[in-house]
């Protein structure tokens, strides 16, 4: 069974040492994902922003290795504010509504202070 790893192009892969997403037989493991703007590499306020924002390197993450958000069976949301979690679906809804894969959100720290969400996905196709 080959492994198959996506980069994105971040600097953050190379420096720290991993892959926007591996492929590991029929499954895809998509790395936590922050919200930077993928054209303009600017961090937007909201969270709703970098939320979407975050999904769109998901999304081409996923479609580089061969899958689609319709693959995404676990879905995990890192928010830094409890209060995020009432606008999280306005960034998700759009993407997981109709997919609805098993989630999970924690609130947590992320690494720099403008970052208010990273989220993590796992898909499969089989």
């Amino acid at each position: 069974m080959s492994r198959q790893l996506i980069s994105s192009g971040s600097p953050f892969e190379a420096q720290v040492g991993y892959s926007r997403a591996v492929v590991q037989g029929d499954w895809c493991f998509v790395a936590g994902t922050t919200g930077t703007d993928p054209e303009t590499k600017i961090m937007p306020e909201s969270v709703v922003d970098q939320g979407r924002n975050a999904l769109k390197v998901i999304g081409k993450a996923l479609e580089d290795a061969g899958f689609s958000f319709a693959d995404v069976v676990r879905v995990t949301y890192y928010i830094t504010d409890a209060a995020y979690w009432n606008d999280l679906g306005k960034a998700t809804a759009s993407v997981f509504g109709d997919i609805r894969p098993a989630a999970s959100c924690v609130v947590a720290g992320l690494i720099k202070p403008e970052m208010k969400i990273e989220i993590e996905v796992t898909a499969f196709k089989g």
